[in-house]
């Protein structure tokens, strides 16, 4: 993936290093760092430098951008997240064996108990309220 030094990326996002410096400092666009300290931008820092200046010309104010883009990275962490979890389930349930189904019963204090296949609740200690999840 190739990296720019920041005249380029300035170049490439039609703005002025400086502002670039600025938006640094700010949080907005936070480009990797080389050993000597200069900052390294990848064209997604440089797409969303694009971004921050098409927002900046819609009137949003730089804080207000900032917090776009933060927002913009929790919900891209988030459907990671996503992504992930639902793999693991798929995967739980290509694992489980084909007459496991589940069932449950609710307790008379709320609590759930898991029941065997062909069991009946007892009356006394859990509810007549039985769940069963459809695969």
């Amino acid at each position: 993936m190739p990296l720019f030094v920041i005249s380029v990326a300035a170049e490439l996002a039609d703005m002025h290093p400086q502002t670039l410096r600025q938006y640094d400092r700010l949080g907005i666009v936070s480009p990797s760092r080389a050993p000597g300290k200069s900052r390294r931008y990848s064209q997604q820092d440089v797409e969303m430098l694009r971004d921050v200046q098409r927002l900046s010309q819609e009137g949003v104010s730089l804080e207000g951008i900032r917090r776009i883009m933060q927002l913009e990275h929790q919900v891209a962490a988030l459907k990671s997240r996503v992504s992930e979890l639902s793999a693991e389930v798929e995967l739980a349930r290509r694992q489980r064996p084909a007459d496991a189904s589940r069932i449950f019963a609710a307790g008379l204090a709320g609590d759930v108990v898991s029941m065997a296949r062909g069991k009946r609740p007892r009356a006394r200690s859990q509810a007549l309220v039985v769940w069963r999840p459809r695969d």
